[in-house]
């Protein structure tokens, strides 16, 4: 398969799961949504296993991983779900564009990784600008909303948390894997709580919400995983970081057309002052660097 086109599908891919997860949720309530969605991925990640013909691992740091893994999707995945009654699809893409200076930070903090240089802090101080942009036009809109963006920011500590703990245990295992036993030990989580708080089987599901679940379950889950580690061994990583700077900006596009979720000027001021922060978080060394050149 082309690079070209492997980035362009990781990018759709993502940019299409938020508005995925909103409709997944439609009809069959949220707790469904994710559940379905959990135990399709978990399926799907044992059969990519034998199709590659990969075998887990089951070493103590292994069984850690998967632990911590399975933790960080299930209470990631919780709370975004949670979170999506109550915002806009294309804003749980904007927020949790947020996850790599929320990883940087926790980095610095957990394994002592630079992160007080210019350009990051920089790159911070837009994120949060952003943020609170965002979060000002939350608490305009209604309660519901500013419940939905909180929602969303916790969701994605968690999941920056899991992912700077599994490079701490730094356990050498293939993504595939790691993704295969992160979903073995979250799935039974999501199958206690939904039990627990709904436990109602749908006796109709939208055709919608169906879909959805089905996407998010096989493509988002398993293909986008695959694609996304394909084009990391095949392209520089500085390429491969834009696209979490894209994927906010088609999930707001997409929400809009596809689910008629309003464009206010907050909102694009927000989301371009988290980009911009992005930007300078990834990049803003080599602007520095040019920038002392010239002078």
């Amino acid at each position: 398969m082309s690079t070209r086109i492997a980035y362009l599908s990781v990018i759709i891919i993502w940019g299409t799961t938020p508005l995925a997860i909103k409709w997944s949720g439609e009809g069959p309530g949220y707790l469904f949504g994710v559940t379905a969605r959990m135990v399709l991925g978990v399926f799907a990640a044992y059969l990519f296993l034998y199709f590659l013909r990969l075998k887990m691992v089951w070493t103590r740091d292994a069984l850690k991983t998967y632990i911590v893994g399975g933790l960080g999707i299930y209470t990631s995945m919780s709370s975004v779900y949670w979170a999506s009654q109550y915002i806009p699809s294309g804003w749980i893409s904007v927020v949790f564009g947020l996850s790599p200076i929320i990883t940087g930070i926790m980095a610095a903090l957990i394994l002592g990784e630079a992160a007080l240089l210019p350009h990051k802090i920089l790159g911070m101080l837009l994120g949060l600008a952003g943020l609170l942009v965002i979060f000002g036009e939350g608490i305009e809109l209604g309660e519901e909303l500013l419940y939905g963006v909180a929602g969303v920011l916790l969701g994605t500590i968690f999941h920056s948390l899991s992912g700077v703990l599994i490079k701490r245990l730094d356990a050498r295992l293939s993504g595939f894997v790691s993704s295969a036993g992160g979903l073995s030990f979250a799935v039974p989580l999501f199958l206690l709580t939904w039990g627990l708080l709904d436990g109602d089987i749908p006796d109709d599901v939208p055709l919608k919400a169906l879909a959805a679940i089905i996407y998010l379950g096989v493509v988002a889950s398993t293909v986008g995983f695959a694609l996304y580690y394909y084009i990391l061994s095949n392209m520089e990583v500085s390429r491969v970081s834009l696209i979490a700077l894209l994927t906010p900006l088609c999930a707001l596009m997409l929400g809009n057309i596809l689910n008629n979720e309003p464009l206010s000027a907050l909102v694009l001021i927000g989301t371009s002052c988290i980009i911009s922060g992005l930007v300078f978080y990834e990049y803003g060394a080599v602007f520095f660097r040019r920038l002392m050149r010239q002078g």
